[in-house]
């Protein structure tokens, strides 16, 4: 049955990986779009760390964490996210749902073991007008969509009992469209310019693990993970046309005007997170994390504009999980684990020299599937980026998230035929 499920869903989530529109930040115009948070559900609710260890569960931030597995594990994970922006003088509400990730791990012998899967790296999401109150006047509309997708390969190997290692490998690849339109309202012909940017390459992700007891119940646990810097490749058409306007969303091309295509080299940049933590792994653990990535170079050809700077990304994050009893034949509201957490990130873009933050607090909890080792996680999570100053936007959200981790054991030989 999970093989079914497994199969479906990966069907599934390949179709959707290539249309869906993640994020309705006016921020994700710049560079490669928002970058989301590439862990699970279970890390995220605990603001982002990601230094428990566990047989049942996958690491998608560090690699290391696939020497654990005792279980196959197939995860699949989605949310919503309800945004009010608001700038000085206006304010406005959306909403969006997308699929977080796909992945299945494997214990591939004791001290070995995998994981594949695809995540949403960036997601590309605004709509923005300046709307001229002569219409004998120009006015401008903007809106752009997409974003960068990624699969990957994972090992991790156990090179001590408690110290592990582990690479992951990612092919990332997506479309990123935006579109301009300058048109005045007294007139049915607007000028569109449409720029497509198909984006690929590949990089990697490097990490450690380490456990050590401090007492029979209490032990330190440590995890150390490095992406190299690496490229992006970028192919750019541009196109300029006469359209008919009626909406921006309903162009019919009158004139093409002129195609250009270009090809561009972005970097993504390098990036260090380590993270350590105290606790009993079956009951509770709290911990840190930092994180500092180099600045990039993501500006393409089309989102190169003044007033507009980056800066290094540092993220910081506190959090942890309590499990009341682990026991499978204690109650079942015992055995609910409960996560929060808090976390703090400068972004590294700076818009009319004012650095864009984010803030969140988290919280989730696991919900065990009774007769399994699977479970089900809900997490919630209430945040705010940017600010209302200096013109800019501040974006108040509230995130709900749904995850699935299942659990089977694969690969057992058979006793009787």
């Amino acid at each position: 049955m999970i093989k079914k499920i497994i199969i479906s869903a990966c069907l599934f989530m390949t179709l959707v990986s290539f249309s869906q529109e993640g994020t309705s930040s006016p921020y994700s115009f710049y560079g490669i779009g928002d970058v989301k948070f590439s862990g699970t559900l279970e890390n995220r609710s605990m603001a982002g760390i990601s230094m428990a260890q566990d047989s049942t569960h996958i690491n998608l931030q560090n690699p290391a964490g696939y020497a654990n597995l005792k279980w196959t594990a197939f995860i699949i994970g989605g949310g919503s996210n309800y945004t009010k922006q608001k700038s000085g003088i206006e304010s406005a509400t959306a909403q969006k749902t997308t699929l977080d990730y796909l992945a299945l791990g494997i214990p591939l012998g004791k001290k070995f073991g995998g994981a594949f899967g695809l995540i949403p790296y960036s997601s590309v999401g605004y709509r923005i007008a300046n709307i001229n109150p002569d219409p004998a006047q120009i006015s401008k509309r903007f809106n752009g969509w997409g974003g960068l997708n990624r699969v990957f390969l994972g090992f991790g190997y156990k090179i001590l009992p408690n110290l592990n290692v582990g690479v992951n490998g990612y092919y990332n690849f997506g479309k990123i469209q935006s579109n301009s339109l300058e048109y005045i309202e007294e007139s049915a012909i607007a000028s569109r310019e449409l720029n497509v940017a198909n984006l690929s390459g590949m990089n990697l992700n490097i990490g450690m693990m380490y456990k050590t007891k401090l007492t029979d119940k209490l032990s330190v646990f440590s995890s150390l993970y490095y992406t190299p810097a690496s490229t992006l490749k970028a192919e750019n058409t541009r196109s300029i046309a006469a359209v008919n306007y009626n909406s921006i969303f309903d162009l019919a091309v009158v004139d093409a005007t002129d195609e250009k295509t270009t090809k561009t080299d972005l970097k993504l940049p390098q990036k260090w997170t380590f993270g350590a933590g105290v606790g009993d792994s079956k009951k509770w653990l709290l911990g840190g994390e930092v994180s500092f990535q180099d600045v990039g170079e993501l500006a393409n050809d089309y989102n190169t504009i003044d007033d507009v700077a980056y800066e290094k990304n540092e993220r910081y994050s506190i959090g942890g999980y309590y499990t009341p009893n682990s026991n499978p034949f204690s109650s079942y509201v015992q055995r609910i684990t409960y996560r929060g957490g808090f976390r703090f990130e400068k972004t590294g873009l700076i818009v009319n020299s004012t650095s864009i933050n984010d803030k969140a607090l988290t919280f989730g909890m696991g919900l065990p599937i009774t007769g399994s080792l699977s479970n089900l996680n809900v997490g919630v999570e209430y945040g705010q980026k940017g600010t209302t100053s200096h013109d800019l936007v501040q974006e108040n959200y509230f995130s709900f998230s749904l995850s699935f981790t299942l659990n089977d054991k694969w690969f057992v030989k058979r006793k009787f035929f």
